[in-house]
C-alpha cells in the first residue's frame, strides 16, 4: 500500500483559502450536501474551513444530510458531526438550517426527469429494461448551487462512493435507488466494488444531469489507518472532483492480499449501528474469503438489522443473487434496494433445483438473537465468546483479523 502524505490541519485550511474560488459562490444560496455518521470524515475541520471561506460572499448556506434510506438524525447529532457547539450554533451558525433528507415522504420529493427504457437497457447491457423517474429532495429548488462535500471509498453498489452519489441516492427518492441497487446486485459486489467505471456510476451521473441547479463538489480521501487523516482534497464538478478522488482512493483503500482466508473476523466500528450499514464488513472482505470459508461480522454494539427495512428483510432473509433471480416472480414486488442489500451481505452463490449454495458462511456476532439470525439465513455467534486477539497475527494459518472493517477493500493480488 502506498505511503501517501497526510495533510495537516493547516494544510486543509490553506487548501480551502487557495482552491475554493469565492467568485463562484458570490451572492448565491448554497445547499451543502454532507454525509451522516456512517462515514469516516473530518467534517468539523472541513465544515469550519468551508464556512469561513464562503460565508462572507454567499447569500445563504444551509446543510442537508445525504441519508439515502438511513433513519433521520437529531439536530444534536447534526451539530456534533459538523463540529458546531451550543455557542456557535447561536452565533456563527445561527442562520444555517440543518435538514434531514426524507426519502420516504412523497411530499418532500420532486420529479426532475426520467431514465428512459432505452437508457436503462443501454446502461445495463440489457439486464434491466424499464422507465425510472428521477426524484430528488424538493428543497434543491430553494437554492442556486448544490455543493457536495463528502469522502470517496470503494463501494459495493457504485464502484467508488462520492460525487453525484450524494444526490442519488443521498437526497433522492426510492425508485431510482431501488433500480440501481438491484443493477449493482445483478453485476455482484465482487464484480463492481473498487471499479471506477461501472454501469451504476453511469446511472448516477446521468440522473445528475437532470438536477435543475448548479452542482459543485469537494471530495476527499481519508487515510487507510482508520482515522480522519486526509491524503487529498479535490474541488470541481461532481464528476471531475469524484474522478480524482476515486483514483486516490484506489491507491489508499485497496489492500491486495497474497492468498484467501478460511476465517475472517471483520470488526464493525460503532458508526455502523445496524446490519444495513455493518454489511460493509462483508462487502469489503468477500473477495478474500476462501470458498467454504466463514466471515464473522463482529459487532457487539449492534442490536438492529435495519430500523427502516426490517419488515422486508424479515420476509426475504439474506440470500445470494441467484436465489432471487431464479424465483423472480416470487420476489420482484419487494423493494429492489433491499433485495440488493440482501445479496451483498450474503455474497456469491448458486440456486439450483431448489437448493441454495452460498460460497461463504456469513455469521453475525452481535446483540441480535440467535433465532433471528437463523430466521434470516445468517449464522450466529455470541460476541462474548469471541476474543479478538485470538484471531490476530494468524494470516499464515488462513485467519484474518480486520479491526476496523467497512471502508478498506481487501482483494487478492492478480
Amino acid at each position: 500500500m502506498s505511503q501517501l502524505p497526510i495533510l495537516s490541519e493547516e494544510d486543509v485550511r490553506t487548501w480551502f483559502e487557495e482552491q475554493i474560488p469565492q467568485a463562484e459562490f458570490a451572492g448565491k444560496k448554497i445547499l451543502l450536501v454532507v454525509p451522516d455518521q456512517t462515514r469516516t470524515a473530518p467534517m468539523p475541520l472541513l465544515f469550519e474551513s468551508l464556512f469561513k471561506r464562503l460565508s462572507p460572499v454567499a447569500a445563504k448556506i444551509d446543510v442537508i444530510f445525504a441519508l439515502g434510506t438511513h433513519p433521520p438524525i437529531s439536530e444534536e447529532l447534526m451539530c456534533q458531526l459538523l463540529g458546531i457547539d451550543e455557542q456557535s450554533r447561536n452565533t456563527t451558525y445561527a442562520d444555517v438550517e440543518l435538514i434531514n433528507h426524507e426519502w420516504d415522504n412523497p411530499d418532500a420529493l420532486t420529479t426532475i426527469g426520467t431514465l428512459t427504457t432505452a437508457d436503462t437497457e443501454r446502461i445495463s447491457s440489457g439486464l434491466l429494461s424499464q422507465e425510472v423517474p428521477i426524484q430528488i429532495n424538493k428543497r434543491v429548488h430553494d437554492y442556486d448551487l448544490l455543493l457536495v462535500m463528502g469522502p470517496v471509498f470503494p463501494h459495493e453498489v457504485v464502484g467508488f462512493s462520492g460525487g453525484n452519489k450524494y444526490f442519488f441516492p443521498g437526497i433522492a427518492g426510492p425508485k431510482l435507488l431501488n433500480f440501481f441497487h438491484w443493477l449493482g446486485a445483478l453485476i455482484t459486489n465482487v464484480g463492481i466494488i473498487g471499479v471506477k467505471g461501472t454501469p451504476v456510476r453511469e446511472v448516477v451521473d446521468l440522473a445528475a444531469k437532470s438536477v435543475p441547479v448548479e452542482r459543485k463538489a469537494i471530495t476527499f480521501v481519508v487515510a487507510s489507518n482508520g482515522t480522519t487523516d486526509l491524503h487529498g482534497i479535490f474541488y470541481g464538478t461532481p464528476e471531475n472532483a469524484w474522478a480524482e478522488a476515486a483514483d486516490l482512493s484506489g491507491q489508499t483503500h485497496i489492500k491486495r492480499m497474497d492468498k484467501s482466508f478460511h476465517t475472517v473476523l471483520s470488526c464493525s466500528p460503532p458508526m455502523y449501528d445496524e446490519l444495513w450499514t455493518a454489511g460493509k464488513c462483508m462487502y469489503k472482505l468477500e473477495p478474500v474469503v476462501a470458498d467454504g470459508g466463514e466471515l464473522i461480522i463482529y459487532a457487539p454494539h449492534l442490536s438492529e438489522i435495519s430500523v427502516t427495512h426490517w419488515e422486508t428483510i424479515e420476509q426475504i432473509g439474506y440470500h445470494c443473487r441467484d436465489y432471487f433471480t431464479e424465483q423472480w416472480d416470487k420476489f420482484k414486488h419487494f423493494p429492489w434496494g433491499v433485495l440488493g442489500h440482501s445479496t451483498h451481505v450474503r455474497g456469491a452463490g448458486t440456486y439450483e433445483n431448489g437448493v441454495e449454495k452460498c460460497r461463504v458462511k456469513v455469521t453475525l456476532a452481535s446483540q441480535v438473537p440467535k433465532e433471528v439470525c437463523e430466521s434470516i439465513n445468517l449464522g450466529y455467534r455470541d460476541p462474548a465468546s469471541i476474543n479478538i486477539e485470538d484471531y490476530a497475527n494468524r494470516e499464515d494459518e488462513g485467519v484474518l483479523l480486520v479491526r476496523k472493517a467497512g471502508e478498506q477493500l481487501y482483494r487478492l493480488k492478480e
